[in-house]
Protein backbone atom coordinates (compact mmCIF):
# COMPACT_ATOMS: atom_id res chain seq x y z
CA UNK A 1 0.00 0.00 0.00
CA UNK A 2 2.82 2.03 0.88
CA UNK A 3 4.90 1.72 -2.76
CA UNK A 4 1.14 1.75 -4.69
CA UNK A 5 -1.36 3.61 -3.15
CA UNK A 6 -4.45 2.35 -1.28
CA UNK A 7 -6.18 2.37 -4.64
CA UNK A 8 -4.14 -1.01 -6.27
CA UNK A 9 -5.11 -3.15 -4.05
CA UNK A 10 -8.47 -5.13 -3.84
CA UNK A 11 -10.95 -5.20 -0.97
CA UNK A 12 -9.68 -8.37 0.31
CA UNK A 13 -5.84 -7.09 0.56
CA UNK A 14 -7.11 -3.98 1.85
CA UNK A 15 -9.73 -6.14 4.90
CA UNK A 16 -6.00 -8.03 5.44
CA UNK A 17 -4.39 -5.11 6.80
CA UNK A 18 -7.33 -4.18 8.80
CA UNK A 19 -7.12 -7.67 9.80
CA UNK A 20 -3.52 -7.57 10.27
CA UNK A 21 -2.60 -11.57 10.67
CA UNK A 22 -3.64 -14.59 9.81
CA UNK A 23 -4.32 -17.57 12.49
CA UNK A 24 -3.59 -21.22 12.96
CA UNK A 25 -1.68 -21.85 9.55
CA UNK A 26 -3.89 -19.57 7.21
CA UNK A 27 -2.05 -16.39 5.93
CA UNK A 28 -4.28 -13.21 5.85
CA UNK A 29 -5.17 -12.99 2.26
CA UNK A 30 -6.64 -16.28 2.96
CA UNK A 31 -9.03 -15.29 6.17
CA UNK A 32 -9.63 -11.65 4.16
CA UNK A 33 -10.76 -13.73 1.10
CA UNK A 34 -13.12 -16.00 2.81
CA UNK A 35 -14.75 -12.82 4.58
CA UNK A 36 -15.44 -11.31 1.03
CA UNK A 37 -16.83 -14.79 -0.71
CA UNK A 38 -19.19 -14.54 2.58
CA UNK A 39 -20.97 -11.37 1.65
CA UNK A 40 -20.88 -12.19 -1.72
CA UNK A 41 -18.12 -10.05 -2.98
CA UNK A 42 -19.79 -7.07 -1.88
CA UNK A 43 -18.57 -4.47 0.85
CA UNK A 44 -21.76 -2.77 1.33
CA UNK A 45 -23.19 -6.78 2.69
CA UNK A 46 -20.22 -6.83 4.64
CA UNK A 47 -21.00 -3.72 6.17
CA UNK A 48 -23.72 -4.48 7.80
CA UNK A 49 -23.19 -8.40 8.53
CA UNK A 50 -24.22 -8.74 12.30
CA UNK A 51 -20.90 -8.98 14.41
CA UNK A 52 -22.24 -12.66 15.49
CA UNK A 53 -21.66 -13.35 11.91
CA UNK A 54 -17.99 -11.77 11.76
CA UNK A 55 -16.73 -13.40 14.60
CA UNK A 56 -17.89 -16.87 13.37
CA UNK A 57 -15.37 -16.90 10.35
CA UNK A 58 -12.23 -18.46 11.76
CA UNK A 59 -9.63 -15.93 12.40
CA UNK A 60 -12.30 -13.07 12.64
CA UNK A 61 -12.25 -12.67 16.83
CA UNK A 62 -14.38 -9.76 18.63
CA UNK A 63 -12.48 -6.96 18.35
CA UNK A 64 -10.93 -7.45 13.94
CA UNK A 65 -15.02 -7.81 13.76
CA UNK A 66 -15.31 -4.74 15.41
CA UNK A 67 -12.18 -2.62 13.77
CA UNK A 68 -13.64 -3.83 10.05
CA UNK A 69 -17.51 -2.49 11.06
CA UNK A 70 -15.70 0.59 11.93
CA UNK A 71 -14.03 0.94 9.26
CA UNK A 72 -16.62 0.23 7.00
CA UNK A 73 -19.41 2.71 8.57
CA UNK A 74 -16.81 5.59 8.19
CA UNK A 75 -16.38 4.90 4.59
CA UNK A 76 -20.53 5.08 4.66
CA UNK A 77 -20.02 8.68 7.14
CA UNK A 78 -17.35 9.68 4.25
CA UNK A 79 -19.50 9.31 1.41
CA UNK A 80 -22.57 10.95 3.17
CA UNK A 81 -20.90 14.11 4.02
CA UNK A 82 -19.58 14.62 0.43
CA UNK A 83 -22.79 16.46 -0.21
CA UNK A 84 -22.06 18.97 2.34
CA UNK A 85 -18.50 19.24 1.90
CA UNK A 86 -19.39 20.40 -1.76
CA UNK A 87 -21.83 22.70 -0.73
CA UNK A 88 -23.99 20.34 -3.50
CA UNK A 89 -27.87 21.58 -3.29
CA UNK A 90 -30.16 18.60 -3.25
CA UNK A 91 -32.90 19.18 -6.45
CA UNK A 92 -33.27 15.84 -7.57
CA UNK A 93 -34.61 12.33 -6.35
CA UNK A 94 -31.44 10.80 -8.39
CA UNK A 95 -29.72 12.86 -5.62
CA UNK A 96 -31.29 11.62 -2.68
CA UNK A 97 -31.24 8.13 -3.76
CA UNK A 98 -27.16 8.10 -4.11
CA UNK A 99 -26.82 10.14 -0.64
CA UNK A 100 -29.13 7.32 1.20
CA UNK A 101 -28.23 3.92 -0.79
CA UNK A 102 -25.03 3.52 1.09
CA UNK A 103 -27.77 3.73 4.33
CA UNK A 104 -30.39 1.83 3.44
CA UNK A 105 -29.17 -0.76 1.61
CA UNK A 106 -29.15 -4.43 2.16
CA UNK A 107 -31.45 -3.85 5.57
CA UNK A 108 -33.71 -6.38 6.65
CA UNK A 109 -36.04 -3.91 8.25
CA UNK A 110 -37.22 -0.41 6.99
CA UNK A 111 -36.05 2.51 8.11
CA UNK A 112 -37.57 5.97 7.69
CA UNK A 113 -34.95 9.11 7.13
CA UNK A 114 -35.59 13.27 7.31
CA UNK A 115 -33.12 15.60 5.08
CA UNK A 116 -33.43 18.94 5.93
CA UNK A 117 -32.88 21.46 3.75
CA UNK A 118 -32.41 25.17 3.64
CA UNK A 119 -33.66 27.61 1.20
CA UNK A 120 -31.02 26.99 -0.95
CA UNK A 121 -31.83 23.05 -1.05
CA UNK A 122 -28.60 22.50 0.93
CA UNK A 123 -28.34 19.37 3.30
CA UNK A 124 -28.63 20.96 7.13
CA UNK A 125 -29.94 18.25 8.78
CA UNK A 126 -29.92 14.33 8.12
CA UNK A 127 -31.00 11.69 10.72
CA UNK A 128 -33.28 8.24 10.93
CA UNK A 129 -37.14 9.12 12.82
CA UNK A 130 -38.56 5.62 12.91
CA UNK A 131 -37.09 1.58 12.13
CA UNK A 132 -39.81 -0.53 11.58
CA UNK A 133 -40.46 -4.53 10.46
CA UNK A 134 -39.74 -6.19 7.06
CA UNK A 135 -42.94 -4.57 6.00
CA UNK A 136 -43.62 -1.47 7.19
CA UNK A 137 -42.64 1.40 9.15
CA UNK A 138 -44.13 4.59 10.45
CA UNK A 139 -43.89 8.28 9.87
CA UNK A 140 -43.63 10.33 12.83
CA UNK A 141 -44.91 13.44 11.48
CA UNK A 142 -44.90 15.25 15.65
CA UNK A 143 -40.86 14.79 15.47
CA UNK A 144 -40.53 15.65 12.03
CA UNK A 145 -41.95 18.81 12.76
CA UNK A 146 -40.78 19.49 15.32
CA UNK A 147 -36.88 19.04 14.22
CA UNK A 148 -38.08 21.16 11.31
CA UNK A 149 -38.88 24.37 13.28
CA UNK A 150 -35.70 23.61 15.74
CA UNK A 151 -33.52 23.63 12.66
CA UNK A 152 -35.34 26.41 10.53
CA UNK A 153 -35.49 24.18 7.81
CA UNK A 154 -37.31 25.58 4.37
CA UNK A 155 -37.46 22.28 2.69
CA UNK A 156 -37.93 18.51 4.29
CA UNK A 157 -37.21 15.49 2.38
CA UNK A 158 -38.43 12.13 3.52
CA UNK A 159 -36.93 8.99 2.47
CA UNK A 160 -37.39 5.74 3.50
CA UNK A 161 -36.36 1.75 2.07
CA UNK A 162 -38.27 -1.38 1.02
CA UNK A 163 -36.81 -4.54 1.67
CA UNK A 164 -38.76 -6.08 -0.64
CA UNK A 165 -37.22 -5.14 -3.58
CA UNK A 166 -40.27 -2.91 -5.07
CA UNK A 167 -39.84 0.71 -4.40
CA UNK A 168 -43.76 1.34 -5.43
CA UNK A 169 -45.30 2.68 -2.21
CA UNK A 170 -48.55 1.44 -0.34
CA UNK A 171 -51.61 3.12 0.49
CA UNK A 172 -50.09 3.66 3.94
CA UNK A 173 -47.27 5.46 2.27
CA UNK A 174 -49.83 7.73 0.39
CA UNK A 175 -51.72 8.02 3.54
CA UNK A 176 -48.79 9.23 5.95
CA UNK A 177 -47.03 11.14 3.24
CA UNK A 178 -49.90 13.44 2.82
CA UNK A 179 -50.42 13.82 6.55
CA UNK A 180 -46.65 15.37 6.80
CA UNK A 181 -47.32 17.58 3.68
CA UNK A 182 -50.00 19.15 5.52
CA UNK A 183 -48.67 19.44 9.19
CA UNK A 184 -45.22 20.88 7.48
CA UNK A 185 -47.98 22.96 4.99
CA UNK A 186 -49.28 24.62 8.04
CA UNK A 187 -46.24 26.31 9.59
CA UNK A 188 -44.77 27.30 6.12
CA UNK A 189 -42.30 24.42 5.15
CA UNK A 190 -42.44 22.56 2.04
CA UNK A 191 -42.51 18.72 1.95
CA UNK A 192 -39.98 18.70 -1.42
CA UNK A 193 -40.31 14.45 -1.48
CA UNK A 194 -40.30 11.62 -0.61
CA UNK A 195 -38.49 8.92 -1.71
CA UNK A 196 -38.78 5.43 -1.40
CA UNK A 197 -35.38 3.17 -2.16
CA UNK A 198 -35.10 -0.39 -2.80
CA UNK A 199 -31.55 -1.80 -3.46
CA UNK A 200 -31.17 -1.21 -7.33
CA UNK A 201 -34.32 1.76 -7.81
CA UNK A 202 -36.28 4.53 -6.00
CA UNK A 203 -39.99 5.96 -6.59
CA UNK A 204 -40.24 9.55 -6.01
CA UNK A 205 -43.75 11.00 -4.92
CA UNK A 206 -42.57 14.75 -6.35
CA UNK A 207 -42.14 13.46 -9.93
CA UNK A 208 -44.30 10.09 -9.30
CA UNK A 209 -42.01 7.82 -11.20
CA UNK A 210 -39.73 4.99 -10.65
CA UNK A 211 -35.98 5.83 -11.28
CA UNK A 212 -33.48 2.71 -11.98
CA UNK A 213 -29.73 3.08 -9.64
CA UNK A 214 -27.18 4.65 -12.34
Amino acid sequence: MRLRGAKALSNADLLAILLGSGTGGRNVIDVAQELMVSAGGRLSLLGVMPLEKLVSHKGVGEARAITIAAALELGRRAFEEQVIVDKQAITSPDMVYQLMLPQLKNLDHEECWVLYLNRANYLIGKEMITSGSMESTLIDTGRILKKAIEKQSSYVILVHNHPSGSPRPGQADICQTEVLRRALSAVEIHLADHVVIADDSFYSFNEERIGKAK
